[in-house]
């Protein structure tokens, strides 16, 4: 299990799209970020479905996953 709160690109807020992380001053998961990606769409699809996040956040998201499975 990743250890969202340690990657500044996201939040967690309780009550909030049911307490899912989130990227931050947004209301889109981070999960869909993996499903759409797992689904054979590009980070530029991505932005362009989910206006609001930044590239700076998926990349800082996808570097911290990386970056935690490579620990484990």
């Amino acid at each position: 299990m990743l250890e969202w709160q340690r990657c500044f690109a996201v939040e967690q807020i309780p009550g909030k799209v049911s307490g899912a992380w989130l990227f931050r001053g947004t209301r889109i998961p981070v999960a869909a970020l993996f499903e759409n990606l797992e689904d054979g769409a590009s980070i530029d699809d991505f932005l362009e479905w989910f206006p609001g996040v930044t590239r700076e956040q998926v990349l800082d998201v996808l570097r911290f996953a990386e970056s935690s499975l490579s620990v484990a």
